[in-house]
């Protein structure tokens, strides 16, 4: 389902996109993959989303963020996405963040940290290196609590499976 948003505030703006990467990210729960979700938006409206399919599709690189991008780029015929914010529900890793550089995306805005792999704001700050040939801007912690309870209560469902065994 494609969303559109018009003539509303930041604030709602950037949740209401949030409420759409959060419903990608419940679909990966669902299908097993760790759940994060992301949608790509250009002049209001969506142009791409994805959530993490790494392990249903055997691919390390199939992030959602990366599905979110491969779908924009199809959608706009163009690998370069100017003018877009990619809205994702965790915060990047390494590869991801680089990849909205190569893409060229505007704004990130992303949900909760990420403390073990994100490279934005938690482990690394990749996307303030003086160097890159293209600053994308950040917002965080867009709907974080809900977006962190999500990845939580999928971990802890995860080590209560292991323990039962």
């Amino acid at each position: 389902m494609k969303v559109a948003v018009t003539d509303v505030g930041a604030g709602a703006h950037h949740e209401r996109w949030m409420q759409v990467a959060l419903a990608e990210a419940r679909q990966a729960g669902l299908a097993g993959e760790v759940p994060v979700g992301a949608v790509v938006v250009a002049a209001g409206r969506e142009v791409g989303r994805g959530h993490n399919r790494s392990v249903s599709a055997q691919d390390p690189t199939a992030h959602a963020e990366m599905e979110a991008l491969r779908d924009a780029a199809g959608q706009m015929r163009n690998y370069r996405l100017p003018g877009t914010t990619l809205y994702v529900t965790v915060e990047p890793c390494m590869m991801c963040a680089g990849a909205l550089v190569h893409a060229r995306v505007e704004r990130l805005v992303f949900g909760a940290r990420e403390p073990k792999a994100g490279a934005v704001r938690s482990v690394a700050r990749v996307l303030d290196w003086e160097h890159l040939n293209h600053k994308v801007a950040v917002v965080e912690g867009v709907l974080a609590e809900e977006c962190g309870e999500l990845m939580s209560s999928f971990f802890a469902g995860r080590r209560t499976k292991d323990t039962s065994r």
